[in-house]
């Protein structure tokens, strides 16, 4: 596959804000390094801080590690049966509000287990040593200030307290002063630090969403700046659910979204590489059709097609064939996390039509643009 992106530029990385969906991000990472992406910065707040610093390391192995065994009590001094059984519903609802009155009467969640992680995985030598730029955002309470801090000006021992503070969960997490000052989640003033590299003349940058509380400061000036966004389609979960088997799963999201965007794979549900042309969809679609009165068979058959596929009212011929292809794809019940291509799905389909078929033998209407119920 080509990548639809410069891969001979150097990029700028926005790691947004959002707890435990940080995973997503690393796994985003992965496909990244795959593709030889360059990382000029990053800039992070709250675990897009903790992750930044891992990428600064360039310490993939050991990212992955973190959030493939991730549990509640490595980041905060609960029980993780507990945790688990209040997420899955287990607890009742009475039993839960008492145990969140009593948390918080107690002034927070201890997070000295996440002090300790970040101190286990984060060696700041290797961070200031990277000639990757890392600016870390939170917001100083003693201050009234929201800090953005470039970490090349940071000692050994002010790079942890650092990324500790800007995860401060505000009012979730007990708060304790770091270097004599009060710090709380950099999320409550900027959520995603786009600002903080354009700001500094970056021209080409990858965010990563995650969809953390928090608020997205507008930026303004972009007009000469090349954005591409990596964003989920699934929910990431809570941002306190710090579940292992969850987290490996939004991983293989962040991996396969980072592969739409770096190589403009199709597809809402599916990832799939297929081409731009718009007459190689019309010739596929034509096909199904008279060979003469071509404009008005598109017209009367594709137009309810469309709208049975949902597409808005000015679709393509590409979103429409695309479109067809994930709804066979989802009958067929196919493995979601896999890169197709568009013609290894019609063969896919076709080889399986036996399996499509409805009442009295007769396929869907949408799936007449892929099969001749003739060749069924």
């Amino acid at each position: 596959m080509e990548a639809v992106i410069d891969l001979s530029k150097e990029y700028g990385i926005v790691l947004e804000g959002g707890g435990a969906r940080g995973a997503y991000q690393i796994g985003v990472w992965k496909a990244l390094k795959e593709a030889g992406v360059k990382i000029k910065g990053i800039a992070g707040t709250s675990v897009g801080a903790l992750n930044g610093a891992l990428m600064c390391m360039d310490d993939y192995e050991n990212a992955e590690k973190v959030w493939k065994d991730i549990s509640y009590s490595k980041v905060m001094d609960v029980d993780d049966a507990l945790m688990t059984q209040l997420f899955q519903g287990k607890v009742p609802l009475g039993e839960a509000f008492e145990i969140l009155f009593r948390t918080m009467k107690e002034g927070g969640v201890d997070i000295t287990p996440l002090r300790k992680l970040i101190r286990q995985y984060v060696d700041p030598g290797k961070v200031h040593a990277s000639p990757i730029e890392f600016y870390i955002l939170t917001f100083c309470v003693d201050e009234l200030k929201e800090l953005d801090v470039d970490v090349h000006q940071l000692s050994a021992e002010e790079l942890p307290d650092l990324l500790l503070a800007s995860a401060y969960i505000f009012p979730l997490f007990k708060n304790e002063k770091l270097q004599g000052k009060t710090f709380i989640d950099g999320g409550v003033i900027n959520n995603v630090p786009l600002s903080s590299l354009v700001n500094r003349g970056y021209k080409d940058i990858i965010m990563i969403r995650i969809y953390g509380p928090g608020r997205e400061k507008r930026v303004k000036d972009l007009d000469d700046v090349n954005i591409f966004s990596v964003e989920p389609r699934i929910s990431l979960g809570s941002i306190i659910e710090f579940d292992a088997q969850k987290s490996r799963r939004n991983m293989i999201a962040g991996y396969y979204d980072g592969m739409r965007m770096l190589y403009g794979l199709k597809g809402s549900i599916y990832y799939i590489g297929a081409p731009d042309d718009e007459r190689i969809y019309l010739e596929r679609l034509a096909a199904r059709g008279p060979s003469d009165g071509l404009r008005q068979f598109l017209e009367r058959r594709l137009s309810p097609i469309a709208h049975e596929l949902k597409l808005s009212s000015n679709w393509t011929y590409q979103e429409l064939y695309i479109a067809a292809l994930e709804a066979a794809a989802r009958l067929l019940r196919l493995t979601k996390y896999r890169i197709y291509t568009w013609t290894e799905l019609e063969e896919i389909i076709r080889a399986r039509k036996n399996e499509l078929m409805i009442e009295n033998k007769k396929l869907p209407q949408f799936l007449g643009l892929l099969i001749q119920e003739e060749d069924v």
